[in-house]
């Protein structure tokens, strides 16, 4: 596994009640949740980045807003003839 590290302002952890453990779960299930929307993953890969098994990783999406479904809705999908 890759590790990938950055810094942050301390005044984030304080901001969002969080610790530096808790604020790695949540930037990451952030970042899977963004691209899974965005249609760039698929939810096992945005489980796998969230470090969650796919059914958690929908519930997540769910709770963050997020549709676990991905449509495809241009006119060709929706049986325009």
């Amino acid at each position: 596994m890759t590790m990938i590290a950055f810094d942050l302002p301390d005044g984030a952890f304080a901001a969002l009640r969080k610790d530096p453990q808790e604020m790695q779960m949540e930037l990451r299930m952030a970042a899977a949740a963004k691209w899974y929307e965005l249609g760039l993953i698929s939810q096992e890969r945005g489980a796998e980045i969230a470090g969650l098994t796919r059914v958690e990783f929908m519930w997540a999406l769910s709770r963050l807003g997020v549709s676990p479904f991905q449509e495809d809705l241009d006119d060709d999908a929706i049986g325009h003839a």
